[in-house]
């Protein structure tokens, strides 16, 4: 074999591929060896070399494995934003007149009664529950306000379609029909919660309705939408994921492996960020350069719209849209959906310390979601001040009633905290159980079991 020149090997180095127990770039054989103590290295021409060399030289403007297809240029240009910008798209203005009528949903007006009166629904629930908070009746609450609209993507799929939700999606399950109660019971952490106690306040999860369980920790449930997506895809029944998460999260590393993940793989996930301004006391301004989130997605390859997110029809139809897509085609979509987050971020927190009071009571008032929806109905003659006030008499009265219920329900057997996780407890976890249960009876002043059912 004939050594290598310095030049055949600078022609062939950028096709390089890895074996063992040596390396081949190219048609080149790279060995290493020692000699007198030190490193030593040469190549040895198996015959690549000159195809290697003679594919550069005939077409430059090839495919090459980094991308789908390249088309060389001699200018120097760094882009800075997409040259269009991306516009959100919107039906209803804010009196809710519709804007072109050929986007209009034509729901008929009972289906639109019943969304408007879940979106009324949840916001008096947050009420009553952010207020039982304040008054330590239940630990922690996250509300919906400015953002009701939502409610609009979950109309827009079908129940066999799998939600990966992050803390403000009350709204889907409220669709699909958990109950108010239901709520009540996961957020008092009573007996007839279906998570037993084990979830923070708002933290929902119903295997009935194919909603997830609910996790704290910023981003884990993207990767897993498409992971999920794909096993759906397989399945071949015909079903997506949706994934919903905000701006902050799109941070998170998991948000840029889920994505990648999805487009490479073909999985139909729908993701839905929820860009509301701020990721608790972060802006948006600080949170990101260039126009949203949406331009990462085509970065990605992903199919992508900016939307109207006060605007309900306009949720609905992307999200309807994006259904079709993600089902049909086999692939993600991307759906930004820019609002606003009237309320605090969470009970925890108090936005007076980094927003402006007056910027926030504009917002509630000028561009309102459920008084965009409220005049849709008016405008059609579907709606009067009377219908109004009876719906929201017999919301608050029923929210209350269940309140009521959720809070005199004891809460589960203390016991409850060591099961379902293994099929037979291990010792080390009955130690820590026969300890717990020790405790309890030595020093009853600190441990109260009387809000328990039957006890320990």
């Amino acid at each position: 074999m004939q050594p290598l020149t310095r030049k055949t090997w600078q022609a062939c180095r950028s096709f390089t591929r890895y074996n063992t127990p040596g390396c081949f770039l190219g048609g080149a054989r790279y060995c290493n060896y020692t000699m007198m103590g030190s490193s030593s290295k040469r190549f040895y021409n198996n015959g690549g070399a000159s195809s290697a060399s003679r594919l550069m030289e005939e077409d430059p403007e090839r495919k090459g494995p980094w991308s789908q297809g390249d088309k060389f240029t001699s200018k120097l240009d760094f882009m800075q934003h997409l040259a269009q910008g991306m516009k959100p798209y919107r039906v209803m203005d804010h009196t809710g007149s519709v804007l072109d009528d050929a986007h209009d949903p034509g729901l008929s007006k009972q289906e639109v009664t019943d969304l408007y009166s879940k979106m009324v629904t949840l916001h008096i629930m947050d009420g009553i529950l952010y207020e039982a908070q304040r008054q330590g009746r239940i630990s922690f609450y996250m509300t919906h306000y400015g953002e009701e609209a939502m409610i609009g993507s979950a109309a827009a799929l079908l129940p066999r379609d799998v939600v990966f939700g992050q803390y403000r999606e009350a709204f889907v399950l409220l669709h699909r029909g958990f109950t108010v109660q239901e709520c009540m019971n996961q957020c008092f952490s009573n007996t007839h919660d279906g998570g037993k106690g084990r979830q923070m306040p708002v933290h929902y999860g119903s295997a009935k309705h194919n909603f997830q369980t609910i996790s704290s920790p910023l981003g884990t449930q993207i990767p897993q939408a498409a992971g999920a997506a794909y096993a759906l895809k397989r399945q071949g029944d015909g079903a997506c994921t949706i994934c919903y998460f905000g701006e902050g999260a799109a941070s998170e590393g998991d948000f840029h492996a889920g994505l990648n993940m999805a487009a490479t793989l073909h999985c139909p996930t729908i993701f839905f960020c929820r860009n509301n301004g701020y990721a608790i006391s972060t802006p948006a301004s600080e949170q990101y350069r260039g126009d949203g989130i949406a331009p990462r997605g085509i970065g990605y390859g992903i199919d992508t719209v900016v939307v109207d997110g006060n605007d309900v029809w306009a949720v609905y139809n992307a999200t309807r849209a994006a259904r079709t897509i993600a089902v049909e085609q086999n692939k993600p979509v991307l759906i930004e959906a820019k609002t606003y987050r009237v309320g605090h971020h969470s009970t925890s927190d108090d936005s007076t310390k980094y927003r402006d009071r007056k910027e926030v009571e504009e917002r509630a008032q000028f561009d309102n979601p459920i008084t965009r929806l409220r005049r849709y109905m008016e405008v059609k003659q579907w709606w009067s001040p009377e219908d109004e006030n009876q719906l929201r008499l017999n919301i608050r009265k029923d929210v209350l009633e269940c309140f009521k219920s959720a809070e005199k329900a004891p809460k589960p057997a203390v016991a409850e905290l060591f099961t379902d996780v293994y099929d037979s407890i291990p010792t080390s976890l009955q130690y820590q159980q026969d300890e717990l249960v020790e405790l309890t009876r030595k020093y009853p002043e600190y441990y109260s079991m009387d809000d328990h059912s039957n006890g320990i």
